[in-house]
């Protein structure tokens, strides 16, 4: 009587589901090395990065947003004039420097540069008060980024919030929250920027000179008032959307026969899995901040001089603009550049990060 083999797998017979492990070839250590490499682990995250670097726009816009960050911050620091502060020459107001056109010198300071001063070049030129144009365009575009940027996250966390709340509840507490979103939509954000500049402006007007709120004026508080008050809205429907289209999955029915609680839920199960759209929408909402406060400043209703803004400069210039158009043209530009880098760069987000659109 013959014994079975136990170090060797049986032959499969024919028409068997047997695998026969003599047809599989062990693999070599390149072999394996090279499977370790193609399977190399990553995150949500590390991926739609490295999709993001690969679209040249996008990148683009990055390097065009990162050159402007280190120009408003480090700028200041090199160039030795204020936002207000009006050209001097040997102590006195030098009343020659008025519209000096770009890297031109006053008369005084051609004057002062014989006799052997330094003195640093108008890259920009001057405006009709003998600032250096330069430097207001430098402080105008930080205060728009610091408003897209404030605003945007003013946006995001109202918006998240209610929206969250609004989806997961339900019901009629949904019905009533959507019909107040509906009524916030109807109300005019200009309209309301005017009144409630007009109110702050009469309650806090006196309180507020002479701090860093008061340097912005009443105006820019109303701005971000109205921003928290009715730009929200988008953000709450469209987290909402989100979260009734991912509520009755698996993962969260298991997480709630487990005992979880509503807020761990929704933190912990729902807004990860829809991270990648809000984190879009926040970015695409900070261009749309921007245009806004500079449109309310080139119709008068942004920050109050002597802090200046691109809306503002691009109004103050639009007077000489048939004589001084570069003027009219630096802070333009500076509004086209970062609105046209944040949108670039929220459409390479979303084509990065959205996972419908990932193949």
């Amino acid at each position: 009587m013959r014994t079975q083999r136990t170090d060797k797998m049986p032959r499969a017979q024919l028409l068997s589901m047997h695998i026969d492990v003599d047809q599989f070839i062990p693999a070599t250590d390149e072999e394996k090395v090279r499977h370790e490499r193609m399977m190399e682990s990553t995150t949500f995250l590390k991926d739609g990065l490295r999709k993001l670097f690969k679209k040249p726009l996008a990148v683009l816009s990055i390097v065009i947003l990162a050159l402007l960050l280190l120009t408003i911050i480090f700028a200041p620091m090199i160039v030795p004039y204020g936002y207000d502060e009006m050209i001097s020459v040997n102590g006195s107001r030098d009343r020659t420097a008025k519209n000096l056109r770009p890297m031109t010198y006053s008369v005084n300071e051609q004057k002062a540069i014989e006799e052997g001063q330094h003195i640093f070049p108008h890259i920009f030129g001057t405006d009709e008060n003998s600032r250096d144009y330069f430097i207001r365009v430098v402080y105008g575009t930080r205060v728009s980024l610091t408003v897209g940027l404030f605003a945007s996250l003013i946006v995001l966390f109202i918006g998240l919030f209610y929206g969250s709340v609004a989806g997961y509840i339900g019901g009629t507490v949904d019905l009533v929250m959507m019909r107040i979103v509906d009524v916030i939509y109807s109300l005019p954000d200009t309209l309301m920027v005017i009144l409630l500049s007009v109110v702050l402006d009469q309650v806090l007007g006196t309180s507020l000179r002479g701090t860093a709120l008061g340097n912005i004026g009443t105006n820019m508080i109303s701005l971000f008032v109205v921003f928290a008050l009715l730009y929200w809205v988008g953000m709450a429907r469209l987290v909402r959307g989100q979260i009734l289209s991912i509520k009755n999955n698996e993962y969260v029915l298991a997480a709630r026969a487990l005992g979880a609680g509503p807020g761990r839920i929704i933190t912990k199960h729902i807004l990860p899995n829809c991270i990648s759209v809000i984190f879009i929408a926040t970015a695409l909402q900070v261009p749309a901040a921007i245009f806004t406060e500079s449109f309310l400043s080139f119709i008068g209703l942004g920050v109050q001089p002597p802090m200046p803004s691109l809306g503002y400069l691009a109004n103050a210039a639009r007077g000489g603009m048939q004589t001084y158009p570069y003027k009219l043209a630096f802070p333009a530009l500076g509004i086209c550049l970062i609105v046209l880098s944040f949108n670039l760069l929220g459409d390479g987000l979303r084509d990065a990060f959205d996972p419908k659109l990932r193949r």
